[in-house]
């Protein structure tokens, strides 16, 4: 009986499963959406939202707790990601960052596929792309108006 033992094995080595959900939590951060099997995303969604707490923080400590999760030369790319662009969409959120869509089955092996994806971070961060868009636009206007 396994009582008292959280967590999936994945079919996968200890080393295995912390890359493989290195990796997924690096593609998510970097997409903010992904597809993959309903397992693997069940088990990635703890330890992503562990890593927008990580962030929330906004201090060195956090940054370097990031870093030792994702492994890979990605590390710093993904913790700026999640320290810049993720978290303060965050701020008044507590937990609950990452929602799980699940799918149909897959065709190839009929195993169950989901979606994993970032809870209203979309609109956030095209607000934010909009905000500096039109910022840069009256900059760039200003000075073509000083030059001439």
């Amino acid at each position: 009986m396994r009582h008292a033992k959280k967590g999936r094995k994945l079919n996968r080595t200890s080393s295995h499963r912390k890359a493989l959900l290195s990796n997924l939590a690096c593609s998510l951060v970097i997409h903010k959406s992904i597809r993959t099997t309903d397992a693997k995303a069940k088990e990635l969604r703890p330890f992503a939202e562990r890593l927008v707490s990580y962030a929330k923080k906004n201090d060195l400590h956090g940054r370097r707790l990031i870093q030792k999760n994702i492994k890979g030369q990605l590390s710093k790319r993904v913790a700026n990601i999640l320290i810049h662009d993720i978290a303060p969409a965050y701020s008044d959120r507590n937990g609950g960052y990452i929602r799980i869509i699940k799918l149909d089955n897959r065709k190839n092996d009929n195993a169950p596929v989901s979606i994993i994806e970032f809870v209203d971070l979309k609109t956030s961060i095209d607000e934010n792309t909009e905000d500096s868009k039109k910022t840069n636009s009256k900059t760039k206007n200003s000075k073509d108006t000083v030059s001439e």
